[in-house]
């Protein structure tokens, strides 16, 4: 059973530059809860902490548990090359890295993250436009078969 969660949000507020595959530390119920009801990738990101990455604000709501932050942040999984690459990338383009979905591979979790530069007001607007003339032109030309 193949599972995604993608962060729709992501293309629209963010440029994307460069793709990245890691892995996610979770605990096994929150493993559980992913498959059967998924999460929130929407509003989290990526950091590199002491040499580390984590993934920041991505929400899996348990339900039965007491003492169990939803929002807490959660270790990824990289080689120590793949990061300093990451930092120096990050420092030097003023970049930052999103999520952009979440799968399973086999057993494992996997994130696909993204080197994205955030997109300007105007930008967004550009965006849409472009996407409302794509749809008013497939729109013209199903009309016409």
């Amino acid at each position: 059973m193949n599972m995604q969660i993608i962060n729709k949000k992501a293309r629209f507020n963010y440029r994307i530059y460069e793709k990245i595959e890691a892995g996610v530390v979770l605990m096994g119920s929150e493993a559980k809860t992913l498959r059967l009801r998924g999460g929130d990738l929407s509003n989290s990101y990526a950091k590199i902490i002491n040499g580390e990455m984590y993934l920041i604000n991505f929400n899996i709501p348990i339900e039965n548990k007491k003492d169990y932050d939803s929002k807490r942040t959660r270790k990824l999984l990289l080689h120590k090359k793949e990061i300093t690459t990451l930092l120096t990338k990050i420092k030097s383009g003023g970049l930052t890295v999103i999520p952009l979905k979440l799968y399973n591979k086999h057993r494992l979790y996997k994130l696909e993250l993204a080197l994205a530069k955030t997109k300007r007001e105007f930008e967004k607007r550009q965006s849409i436009k472009e996407k409302d003339i794509e749809r008013e032109i497939e729109q013209n030309y199903k009309g016409r078969l």
